[in-house]
This record gives structure tokens, sequence and C-alpha cells, in this order.
């Protein structure tokens, strides 16, 4: 972790935007939590013989060559050692939020784009012409002091910070000072881009570009072949030049929920029952949030990896899932069949806008067409009424508001208890904010 010397650093003008990322996070704080563990290699995860995939690994396992998104089998051959946590979500967001509470204390301009990242744009004005690196150096020792800890990128834009954070993990602080960005960029390969997925770099590698140098000089023609319109802007960003604003959204866009079973799901009821569970849990964070959403998605995933979604306009905006519970039963007729396995249920409610009519994709949805539902889908009434079902709801909600989340089970909860693959999930930042 560096400290800030005013002797070493050059002057700055311009923007200046930090990416703050912290370090094997979700490890990192089981390591903070658990003393005896701390040195020793930490795998936040799913069951190896659930098909579970790792979310976490800390730098003692990544020793190991154990990385996020492995398959846990794989992980646990790598590193047999390693100590082994489904995780603790409800802790994971509450040091995020000591986290970014810091930030936004040293900017009013901060970008939280997932649990353990955000930008912060702390360009130099005429109100604070405080140094960018002092304050990043500022950042990670307040940080520090949190229990973990953070690598930082500073840039003049959110491509350069961002590549720069990456540079130097854990607790590395890289700056990319003004006028120094070709320097930088052109030598590094082009896998380090965002944007720059396994088919790209494929596509890219054939055409001979091997570094963000060579996209950078690339002809306009193999830039579009391989992204259409947004070759000229991928171009730039290999420049160092971006003019994305670090500009945090406070809009609740949607709330949702998603879980991936160890076996596939192949009934009818069972994929209902999975779906009712996720639209509970999906309608107490609209509750808990004051909202109330008119547009209800249900996405499958199934065996073969392939999805299919689909969306369906409520009457009016709510946030009892005894609503959304019919809708879900109709939806899952019109992409679901007999014979598909599912592996991945989920459930989202949007558009919280008293005025919204738009009906935007949650999950790359097809609209729902109530003609096509079959006699499945609209042979079966809600088993309980809608009010009934809202005054249960409001009175499970005292119950574990009180004595926590756990204290109350539906047996459509039981009967998946054990059967997820436990995998963690390193999502976005928490949609009920």
């Amino acid at each position: 972790m560096a400290e800030f010397d005013s002797t070493y650093v050059q002057p700055w003008t311009g923007s200046a935007i930090l990416l703050v990322d912290l370090d094997a996070f979700f490890a990192s704080v089981e390591q903070l939590d658990h003393p005896a563990w701390r040195g020793k290699p930490v795998i936040v995860g799913g069951d190896a013989d659930k098909h579970g995939v790792v979310s976490t690994a800390s730098y003692e396992a990544r020793a190991y060559g154990v990385h996020s998104a492995m398959a846990a089998s794989a992980a646990r051959e790598l590193c047999p050692q390693a100590i082994w946590t489904h995780g603790h979500f409800d802790r994971y967001k509450e040091m995020s939020a000591r986290v970014m509470a810091i930030l936004h204390d040293e900017s009013p301009h901060v970008q939280q784009v997932s649990i353990d990242e955000a930008f912060v744009d702390v360009s130099p004005t005429e109100v604070n012409s405080e140094h960018p690196v002092a304050i990043a150096a500022r950042i990670q020792k307040r940080v520090a002091h949190l229990g973990v800890t953070c690598s930082i990128g500073v840039g003049t834009s959110k491509t350069v910070a961002k590549i720069a954070s990456d540079q130097d993990k854990p607790r590395g602080l890289t700056v990319i000072y003004p006028g120094s960005e070709l320097d930088f960029l052109f030598p590094l390969p082009i896998r380090v881009m965002s944007g720059v997925g396994k088919r790209a770099e494929e596509e890219l590698l054939r055409h001979g570009i091997r570094t963000l140098g060579d996209m950078a000089e690339a002809s306009e023609d193999v830039l579009r072949s391989i992204y259409g319109k947004n070759g000229e802007m991928m171009r730039m960003r290999c420049l160092g030049v971006d003019a994305t604003a670090v500009k945090q959204d406070e809009t609740v866009k949607s709330v949702s929920n998603e879980m991936t079973f160890s076996q596939g799901l192949v009934t009818f009821d069972a994929i209902e029952n999975a779906a009712n569970m996720l639209a509970a849990k999906v309608a107490r964070r609209l509750r808990k949030n004051g909202l109330k959403g008119s547009t209800l998605a249900l996405k499958l995933r199934f065996a073969d990896r392939t999805s299919k979604s689909c969306q369906t306009q409520l009457r009016a905006q709510d946030d009892n899932e005894h609503v959304f519970m019919p809708e879900i039963r109709r939806m899952i007729s019109q992409i679901w069949k007999p014979g598909m396995r599912v592996r991945l249920v989920g459930v989202a409610v949007s558009h919280f806008e008293k005025d919204e009519v738009v009906q935007e994709s949650l999950f790359d949805t097809a609209p729902f067409d109530a003609s096509s539902q079959d006699e499945q889908g609209a042979a079966k009434k809600p088993s309980i009424d809608a009010e009934v079902g809202r005054s249960l709801s409001k009175a499970t909600d005292k119950v574990k508001d009180r004595f926590g989340e756990g204290s109350v089970f539906f047996g459509r909860d039981l009967r998946f208890k054990d059967k997820t693959t436990g995998t963690a999930a390193k999502s976005p930042a928490d949609y009920s904010r």
C-alpha cells in the first residue's frame, strides 16, 4: 500500500478518475472475520460435488491456480487444503457499504459498479485542488483500517483507471499521468480491455491484433466486422479516450433474485415452487424498500446452458408475491416444455415509476403472450387469495425483521434446502438500494 509523497508526484491537470477495487473481497472479509484463516488459502464458492463454481479465492489460493468462475471441482484438485465457505452476503454488503461511505466522503461523484468496485471522480477544481494521488493514497489507508485492502488505478478516464487498477494487486496504486496514456496502454495485451471477450479476442488475434496499440491502429473495416457500430468506440478506448462520466444512478431499475440448482428441475411443480420461492424473496425486498413494480419477468436456464425468458405487465404496480405467482405459472407454461431440465430460475420485478408504460427487457425477454399459454398454465388457480396472501406476507415480514430471514420457512423453501450449488454470486451493487 503506497504512502503519498508529494516529492515524487507530477502535476495533474484535467480529469482524474479512480477505480477502487477491493482485493479478493469475499475471501478477505472471511479472513478478517476468522483470524485463524489469515495467511491460508480460502475459497468462497459452491460445493465441488454439486457443480458449484468459485466466487472469490484468496491470494493464498490463487497461488495454486485457483481463480473466480473456476469449477469448484477443479479448484479442489488444485488446492485440496483450501478452506471453503459458501459466503455470508449480508456481511459482504455491510463491509461494502462502509467502503462506499469512505468514497462518498472523499468525493460526491461515486459510481459503484459492483459490490467491490467503484469509480470516483477526484478531478482538481478551483474549490478542491488536492492532488488525485493524495486522495487515492488516503482512500487506501482508510479502507485498510476497516480490515480489508484495495487496489486503485488513477487515470484521466474510466477506461485507463480500470486497466491501471488491475496492474498491481493486492494493495497496488497505479498512476497513469495525463499525457502518458499511450505509453501505458499500447503494449498491453488486448484481453485487458473491457469488451474483449473470448470470441472477440480470437477474431482480433486472427487479424494479427495482439496489443491495444494494434487495435488502436487497426483498420475501420476489421473493427467494424468484430464490434459493429462500436468499433470506433473500442479504438478510442485503446487510445485512452473515454468521455464517459462518473455518474451515480440512484434510480432502482429492477429487483431480482436468481438461484442455480445442483440437480436440474424436471417437473412443472418443481420449477413453479422454485420460482414462487424467488418471487417471495423479491417481494420482500420490494416491501422493505417501499417499491411496487408493474413488470414481472421470469428467466429459466437449461442443462444445455441455453436460456429462455419472458415478462408480463401486471394490472397495477404491486409488491405481493401472491399476485406474482399465477403470472409466473403462466409464464413457465410459455417457455418450458416437458423434458427440459432447468438448472437456474430467476424472477425480477421492474418499472416502479407511477406513469411508466415502457416494457424494457430485464432478461433479454420475449413479451408474455397470454394467448400462447397452454392448458397446464391456466388450469390451476392461485393457491391463496391475493389479499389473504398480502396479510400473510406482512405478518411473516414482521417475524423476519425481528428474528432473521431464517425464522420462517414455507414448504416450497424447505423443498430446495441443500439442493442449490451453494455458489456465491458476485453481483453488481444491490438492486434494493
